[in-house]
This record gives C-alpha cells, structure tokens and sequence, in this order.
C-alpha cells in the first residue's frame, strides 16, 4: 500500500525530467560533431529513441526488467502493457513514491542509452536498420542488464553495485559502439566535422545539467546520499575536464574548447557508477583519473584506424568501465551505509565483483551487438550506399537538410 511521500515523489519527476532533456542534449552534441550533411541523421536517431523506447517500456520493456525473475537475467510479463499497477501501487525503492514514478524515471534512461551508441556509426548506417537495432539492442541487451543488477538479477545478488549507470549505461553501449564499428566498417566519405562546436558546447551544457537528475536522482530519495551524489557528479566533471584540456594541450600544443567539452562528458560517464557510494575528494581523483583514461583510450583508438567516429568506446565505454572498477577500488560505507567498502578499506572481494562483472558484461554487450547486426543486415542493409553517403545522409535517407548550403559540392 502508498503512503505518499510528496517530496521525494516531487522531486523525482524533477529528476526525471532533467534525464528526459539529457537525449536531446546528447542530439546537439552529436549534431555538432559531424559535419553539416548528416546533422538531422543523427539527430533523430537520438529523437526517435525517446519515442520509439518508451513504446517498447509500455508494451514489454519495464516488465522484463522489473517484475519476476528468470535465472537471475531476466524478468516476466506481469507489468507488460503497465497492467497490474494501480494508483496505490508503490515503488519498489521507495514506498512512498508511486511505481509509475519509477515507470516514467527508469523509461528515460532506457531512451537515452542505446542513443548513445549512435555517434559511433555516424554518417554510415540506414535508418531501417537502426529502428531494428534499437529494438533488439534493448531487448537482448539493455533490459537484462537493468534487470541483473537494478532490478534484484544476478549481479544484484552476487553483491554488484552501480549507483546509476557505469555498466548498465555507458559500459554496454561504449563496448557496442565498438562491436558496431568492427561491423560496419570505415566511412567511405571523409567527414569534415565538427561543423559546430557551439553546438557541441549546448549539447554538453545539457546532458551536465540533467545529469544531476541521472546521478542524484538515482538514491530515489532526498537526502544526504542524494546530496552527495549530486556533488559529487559536478567535482568530477569539472576535474576531468581540466584534466582532459590539460593533457591535450601538452600532446597538440593548444588547448581546445573541444577537448574541454568531451573530457566534461569523460568525467559524467566515470563518476556515474560510483557517485552515490564514494567521498568529494575520490570524486576528485575518479574526474582527473577519466581525463588522463579516457584521453588515451582515444588516442588509442585513433592509433588502431577504428572509426568511431564521436569517440562513444572512448568516453562511455572506458569511462563507465573504469568507474565501476575505481568504485571497487574507493568504495566507502561512511558516505553510503546501503554500499560496501573497497578495496582501500580492505574489501578485496567486492573489487574481484566490480572487476569480474565489467568484463561479463563488456563480452555480453559486444557479442549480442555483433550477432544482432548480422541478423538485421539478413532482414536490411545496414550500411548505406557509398552514393547515399556521398550525397550525405541528411537527404539521401530523411530528404531534409539542416542548413540551406549543407549541399554545396565542397561542403562534406
């Protein structure tokens, strides 16, 4: 029975609104990154994922991931469609806010995930094939790993934790961005961008802002814990973006506004994992230590001819794996009595569990991601033609462009 708790139920629609504005900030910053032919293609990749996802939530996708349980991976039917949820029915984190509160702020992390995969296959894959990834990516991937580890699976009972996303989020989609890009290839057409890092610049601006509803939001109450989450959010952002312009400045002599920018996102990403388990002060070491990782593991990937081409393994693959381990590392009770220590307290084991589940489900994401694309490029070609990709994607598959010289024969 609900006992109504008007302000953590208040301030959770707060929250899930500021998760809501993060995937069109994520459009804008995707927009900004390529260049001025396939601004709209991946922009409503991002867009169409909050109307497609939330489908998929309604009909299935809340259900398999929080009701019943299979074998510790996956849920049941008996929330399919939103049945058996009544007004009184209340939330299984908290039992005063009502569970469709928990329906509508878990559905926007679903929105925004596999969104994030997006910016590695820019400018290359057909929209056709992308619906049919986004349906299965969040099917076979996305659901039983919200259910393994948020909704009482697997994970969850062998002692994982994940404050808000690192595995559930950012390492599943980093690792199935890289899957992606192994299987669709190299862009055959050069791409320009960034066209606007203004543009980038609001994007960012956005996903930080709502980021504090992802992160502090994610204690599903208001209090301390919440507070310190939310902090701690900030402080790492802000140390990995200095972190990251600095360590650029010294390897290509000037300090970009870009870097800034993607070492802000860096330090999101690493801090997501282990915001509401770990002090300010390991948030300060967790943000510089993103933009020293995730910096290199870009460099890296520029090194390895991989054409990811907005850097998602880098950021969000990297970065949410490195955050799950630094937690197994900087875990501390005192600042979260519901977590466990680390490995600096003496808790070897729950660093062995952090460690052993970001491979699992780094093997998992990218050997599902793989499969799926073969299946779907069974069904549809997944890459578009090199003429479409030339024409830019922009109108060769949507018949719309963004700016009225995006079709310029010099401008790619």
């Amino acid at each position: 029975m609900l006992h109504l708790d008007t302000g953590n139920t208040g301030f959770m629609l707060l929250c899930c609104s500021l998760v809501m504005l993060m995937t069109p900030g994520l459009a804008f910053f995707y927009g900004g990154l390529v260049g001025r032919k396939n601004v709209l293609a991946i922009m409503i990749q991002s867009f169409v994922s909050m109307g497609w996802t939330t489908v998929i939530w309604f009909l299935y996708g809340y259900s398999l991931c929080f009701s019943g349980d299979w074998h510790g991976i996956i849920g049941d039917f008996h929330y399919a469609l939103l049945r058996n949820i009544t007004l009184n029915t209340p939330s299984p984190v908290n039992p005063g806010i009502p569970l469709f509160v928990h329906v509508a702020y878990q559905m926007m992390f679903a929105i925004i995930t596999p969104a994030l995969i997006t910016g590695a296959f820019a400018n290359r894959v057909t929209f056709k094939a992308y619906m049919l990834f986004l349906t299965g990516w969040l099917t076979f991937v996305y659901f039983p790993f919200v259910h393994m580890i948020w909704g009482g699976g697997l994970l969850a009972q062998w002692g994982v934790l994940d404050f808000a996303g690192g595995i559930v989020v950012h390492n599943i989609a980093g690792v199935a961005a890289l899957a992606s890009v192994l299987y669709v290839g190299k862009r055959r057409v050069i791409d320009r961008g960034p066209h606007s890092i203004p543009l980038v610049a609001l994007g960012t601006g956005l996903l930080w802002f709502g980021w504090y509803g992802f992160n502090a939001g994610s204690e599903f109450a208001v209090d301390s814990v919440t507070a310190t989450a939310f902090l701690n959010t900030d402080v790492a952002a802000s140390f990995a973006a200095v972190t990251w312009m600095i360590v650029a400045w010294m390897n290509e002599k000037k300090p970009t506004f870009l870097g800034l920018l993607t070492g802000a996102v860096a330090g999101l990403a690493t801090i997501t994992p282990a915001s509401g388990y770990v002090s300010p002060t390991t948030a300060v070491i967790i943000g510089v230590i993103a933009g020293v990782v995730c910096y290199y593991a870009v460099a890296l990937k520029n090194m390895l001819h991989w054409d990811d081409a907005l850097d998602v393994w880098g950021v969000h693959g990297v970065g949410g794996a490195l955050g799950i381990v630094l937690l197994g590392v900087f875990a501390d009770k005192a600042f979260n009595p519901a977590g466990q220590n680390g490995l600096l307290l003496g808790n070897h084991w729950f660093f062995i569990k952090q460690v052993a589940a970001t491979v699992f489900s780094s093997f998992w994401a990218f050997g599902f991601t793989l499969g799926m694309l073969k299946v779907i490029d069974w069904i549809t070609p997944v890459k578009v033609t090199e003429g479409d990709e030339e024409m830019g994607l922009d109108s060769s598959l949507h018949g719309e462009h963004a700016y009225e010289d995006a079709f310029a024969p010099d401008n790619r």
